[in-house]
């Protein structure tokens, strides 16, 4: 069975990564119109530089994710939620996936998917990549805004969506804190 036909429903529900040329937005425009933000993350690569940032927004139905990168390695990366919102390089302090629910790692686990698992993310030759997710599974709630917080890791290697406990993604390359707005 080819991995599409095993998520189902399940990424309708979960995520939907759309590239935003795609439906016609520019690069200012997203799904969220006119709201203002309710969070934002500022990634950073391991050298300390400035690779992008991903914006939440707080919808009546889950939360809308707005990532807008730069200088990224060409590929497939994962894209990840983490538990903790530290992000000293080479970025283990962002602890693991951000999972309130204690569910497994991955779309294609039975007892899966944690609040902080998002599809994998396609960098184009330019390094340049602007994209959306859209989330029941992550709330900008108390639990992700925490004593110690949470972050955006996006990692060298794409997520293969079963390993546990993270997808076999490999070294983290970027990281950002998420902060209110």
């Amino acid at each position: 069975m080819r991995l599409h036909e095993q998520l189902g429903s399940a990424t309708a529900i979960l995520a939907l990564a759309v590239p935003l040329w795609s439906i016609g937005l520019g690069p200012a425009e997203t799904r969220a119109g006119e709201r203002q933000a309710d969070a934002i993350a500022a990634l950073f690569d391991l050298d300390g530089e400035p690779v992008g940032s991903v914006t939440f927004f707080a919808l009546p139905h889950g939360t809308l994710l707005h990532a807008r990168l730069t200088g990224m390695p060409v590929g497939a990366h994962a894209f990840h939620v983490h538990e903790t919102g530290i992000c000293e390089p080479p970025f283990d302090s962002a602890g693991g996936h951000y999972d309130p629910d204690d569910a497994a790692h991955g779309f294609v686990a039975e007892d899966g998917y944690h609040a902080g698992d998002f599809p994998n993310i396609h960098v184009p030759a330019t390094g340049r990549l602007e994209v959306e997710f859209f989330s029941t599974a992550l709330v900008l709630d108390e639990r992700l805004f925490d004593e110690d917080g949470a972050s955006v890791v996006i990692h060298a290697e794409p997520d293969d969506y079963v390993s546990q406990p993270a997808g076999d993604a490999g070294p983290r390359i970027a990281c950002g804190v998420i902060e209110p707005a």
